[in-house]
């Protein structure tokens, strides 16, 4: 019996441990966006497939979404982020019809993991800037891209248009939060 005694403080260490362990790949789940994901993928590829076109297309409209709910659940329910947010979601509705005919399976949504809670709206309207900065470069490459069929180079310009739109309002968000 004492040596049942004597081992329950390695266990309490070991699992003191495992707890540490644990907590801290929670912390490290918020990871930089890796180079071959969404906008920051599709700019630096120089060889882009259909296939890669429309993931790399969908994982920035999900990486976006991800954002402004960050921002939504820290902020609240505040304009243009709310709007926006809703706009990304139309943007991933008119993707998906494009995988299902080109037979493109669609990927897993993971884009929580990447995203970061801003410290400030001044913050969250710079990362909105960013971000929308990037979707329209995507866009505008993806579209030249010759061996892509019109369609999705239809929908992908439409895409980067909308884009526009949400980048003025985050410039105007931007400004008033100066």
């Amino acid at each position: 019996m004492g040596n049942k005694v004597s081992r329950w403080p390695k266990v309490i260490k070991i699992i003191a441990l495992l707890f540490i362990v644990f907590l801290s790949s929670e912390v490290s789940a918020e990871t930089e966006v890796p180079q071959d994901y969404g906008a920051k993928g599709a700019l630096q590829d120089s060889s882009i497939t259909l296939e890669e076109a429309l993931t790399y297309a969908i994982q920035d409209e999900y990486l976006a979404q991800s954002r402004y709910d960050t921002i939504i659940a820290k902020f609240g329910s505040i304009r243009p982020f709310t709007q926006i947010k809703s706009a990304e979601q139309r943007h991933i509705s008119a993707l998906l019809p494009l995988f299902k005919k080109y037979n493109v399976k669609v990927p897993e949504d993971n884009s929580k993991q990447y995203t970061k809670e801003p410290g400030s709206l001044k913050e969250a309207f710079q990362a909105g800037v960013e971000g929308e900065v990037d979707n329209i470069a995507m866009y505008k490459k993806l579209t030249s891209i010759s061996a892509l069929p019109q369609d999705v180079k239809a929908v992908m310009k439409q895409l980067g248009d909308a884009s526009q739109n949400h980048l003025a309002a985050f410039k105007r968000g931007l400004s008033k939060s100066q």
